[in-house]
């Protein structure tokens, strides 16, 4: 764990430099592989670009790192923000645009659990200054007026949630915003003053979030909090009906490359939170989590994929 004290951080990235993107649409990465060969990448040919933040993954220290941010030099830990979250999380969005994701110097996944709120604040707010720079380095050097997917999990959504309040809220920016995925943390209804929850499946200018969970989870008392926002990723609605495993398009498990399961779980919307069954899959034996918030993508992977895609489609109609 990283150690209270005087609070260092690591130099800032350099966002003229590929190597701090984890991915760009110009280069050979993570964000342009598919499960299978007959998904394909389509960036290339994309009018929309998709901004995407990943969620944290600086979760170790060696030797004598004791930094509450990462540093976008180190190299293993890049591999393993490529390997998993890129991968499984922003290689979605890869047939709705161009894929842009930053590295950044995330804050520790320990900031979620210190007593300090002022280490929490600063390691956050160091991880945002690199989103915010990011982006409007993008703005001003790929964006060219193209419409805009914002995406987002977890510690990505909370910096998401705040460069949508900054670059978008009452601003012409905002005429450019295709959707944005806010998964992973809870959002409230009313977050932003003109940018409402998505509650059909090609509305436009909104955006979606949930978190998965077991259907037998039950919440602790004030997590389940009515003025969250639920998306229920397989209907795209706020219905509370439950949706059957049926219209589950197809999710990605563990084995990346063995393709979409179709029909993997259902959801329904109970309060504060998504409910799913437990999936079944070879090793499923091993899976006794109540929290799926690693999978909170990939069990609707192919309906995220598709939604983003009709979204864009929607906004285009639309001009």
């Amino acid at each position: 764990m990283p150690q209270d004290g005087r609070f260092s951080v690591p130099p800032p990235p350099d966002y003229t430099l590929a190597a701090h993107w984890a991915a760009l649409p110009t280069t050979d990465d993570y964000a342009d592989r598919t499960p299978t060969d007959s998904i394909q990448d389509r960036q290339h040919a994309a009018p929309a670009d998709v901004f995407f933040i990943h969620p944290t993954i600086y979760t170790k220290t060696r030797g004598t790192n004791r930094l509450w941010n990462a540093d976008v030099r180190d190299a293993d830990l890049n591999g393993a923000v490529d390997r998993s979250t890129i991968l499984n999380q922003a290689s979605i969005f890869n047939a709705a645009g161009k894929v842009y994701a930053p590295r950044y110097r995330q804050a520790h996944l320990e900031v979620f659990y210190a007593s300090g709120a002022s280490v929490k604040d600063r390691a956050l707010d160091t991880a945002y200054t690199d989103v915010r720079a990011s982006f409007d380095h993008y703005l001003n050097y790929y964006n060219h007026g193209r419409p805009i997917i914002i995406a987002a999990h977890s510690q990505g959504t909370l910096h998401a949630e705040r460069l949508l309040k900054e670059r978008f809220v009452g601003k012409p920016l905002r005429r450019q915003l295709v959707a944005a995925y806010l998964v992973g943390m809870p959002i409230e209804k009313t977050a932003f003053t003109d940018i409402p929850v998505c509650n059909d499946p090609r509305r436009t200018g909104c955006f979606v979030s949930w978190r998965t969970f077991r259907d037998d989870y039950t919440p602790d008392p004030g997590r389940d909090d009515p003025s969250v926002a639920v998306v229920n990723p397989l209907t795209w609605t706020t219905d509370p009906g439950r949706a059957p495993d049926s219209l589950n398009l197809g999710g990605v498990l563990y084995n990346y490359d063995a393709g979409p399961v179709p029909g993997l779980v259902g959801a329904e919307i109970r309060g504060a939170f998504l409910y799913t069954n437990k999936p079944r899959f070879f090793g499923d034996i091993f899976f006794r989590s109540q929290n799926f918030h690693v999978a909170d993508y990939n069990f609707f992977w192919m309906n995220v994929r598709r939604n983003a895609r009709s979204r864009v489609q929607s906004f285009l109609r639309k001009q």
